[in-house]
């Protein structure tokens, strides 16, 4: 159906049409990815990953076969609470890590603005990405 023989369609003329449709590829390479949900963890370790930008949004292809590990709420908790007097900074970290750096990028790069005014636009929104980048505009 799209070429010859059982082997698919030509990279280099893949790779072609897809920037003529605007979108670039590019591979990371990554160590480490893991996803984490309310009750587990994907851990992939080194997974292939690829970054697809098409019309100003960023798309992560992770590949590569996961080891899920359940979570252990006590031990988060506990973790937590062993920060001591180092409280503030973590809660400070938290507060950063609250915005995903994808959602930061996404409102940077639709306004114009630096990313450190995209992420105050977006504490302020509560992370609401729309009115993130009505703010801003």
């Amino acid at each position: 159906m799209f070429g010859g023989g059982g082997g698919g369609m030509n990279p280099r003329k893949m790779k072609q049409m897809m920037n003529q449709m605007g979108i670039d590829l590019t591979e990371i390479d990554a160590n480490e990815v893991i996803i984490r949900t309310d009750e587990e963890e994907y851990v992939f370790d080194d997974a292939e990953v690829q970054k697809m930008d098409a019309q100003g949004q960023a798309t992560y292809q992770v590949v590569g076969e996961p080891d899920v590990r359940p979570l252990d709420a006590d031990a988060i908790e506990a973790g937590d609470a062993s920060a001591g007097e180092d409280s503030d900074e973590a809660d400070e970290a938290d507060e950063e890590a609250a915005i995903p750096e994808s959602d930061i990028e996404i409102v940077a790069g639709r306004t114009g603005v630096t990313a450190e005014e995209a992420r105050e636009a977006l504490e302020a929104t509560d992370g609401d990405l729309a009115a993130a980048v009505e703010r801003l505009e």
